[in-house]
């Protein structure tokens, strides 16, 4: 491992540019867990089954008091090391620093990393479906409050997060995009390749040249687009990482 470290962290002090893509396995440390598990109150449910337009429309309340239960778990979390490694490695490369994240519980933004692109959006905004705002909410409402209403206007509001069906931000995901084909190192850590698009971009930076490494605790959908595979958890490999440089 000390071997491929070395090699890992020679390839990025030779970098001009970086991009991560983080998923859900750097936030497990921080014990947010996933929610398709067999255990919890939410096991008579499926995610697209609650996390859908159609399924809002239908019951909103439900819908709600799903999201709810998560914000209350997300923020009993911390932000844990593979974060904080991510803001050092940020502040080493400035500007030239892109951390794309499938995750929707804003760690990334508490640990003090400040160019994020939320592919999937944010558990702790509100998007109204009346007048279209989007604001900050990190409130956990008592039953007898849901759903909310919007704060400027009265009207329906959901979590201002991407929904099975729908499209992500085209500006997002534009930034994304030029990230991935631009940078010279393009790390992906804790992600299982699976959903798109963001399961394109460690190919689409392999392709353009840029050295691919993935931190994981198995092997997953993209890693055979890796020039080196870490195994284990974000959360001990990425600080040694950052720190050999």
């Amino acid at each position: 491992m000390n071997e491929k470290l070395f090699k890992c962290a020679q390839e990025l002090k030779k970098a001009q540019k970086i991009a991560v893509l983080t998923g859900a396995g750097i936030s497990k440390a921080s014990g947010i867990p996933t929610f398709r598990g067999k255990d919890g109150l939410w096991k008579r449910y499926s995610p697209t089954e609650l996390a859908t337009l159609d399924a809002f429309m239908r019951n909103p309340k439900l819908v709600w008091e799903w999201y709810n239960y998560r914000r209350k778990i997300v923020k009993q979390a911390k932000p844990n090391a593979a974060h904080h490694a991510l803001v050092t490695l940020e502040k080493h490369f400035k500007s030239n620093f892109t951390l794309i994240t499938q995750n929707v519980d804003s760690l990334h933004r508490q640990a003090g990393s400040e160019n994020v692109l939320e592919l999937h959006g944010n558990i702790f905004e509100n998007r109204c479906l009346n007048c279209g705002k989007v604001y900050y909410d990190d409130t956990v409402y008592e039953d007898t409050q849901l759903p909310p209403s919007c704060r400027f206007c009265s009207g329906r509001v959901r979590p201002n997060v991407v929904w099975f069906g729908e499209n992500l931000n085209r500006e997002i995901l534009d930034a994304a995009m030029k990230a991935s084909a631009t940078c010279d190192c393009f790390l992906a850590i804790g992600t299982s390749g699976v959903v798109q698009p963001a399961a394109s971009m460690p190919k689409i930076a392999h392709d353009r040249g840029a050295f691919v490494i993935e931190i994981n605790i198995d092997y997953s959908g993209i890693s055979i687009y890796a020039d080196e595979m870490l195994l284990g958890g974000a959360e001990e490999i990425l600080p040694q990482l950052v720190a050999m440089l």
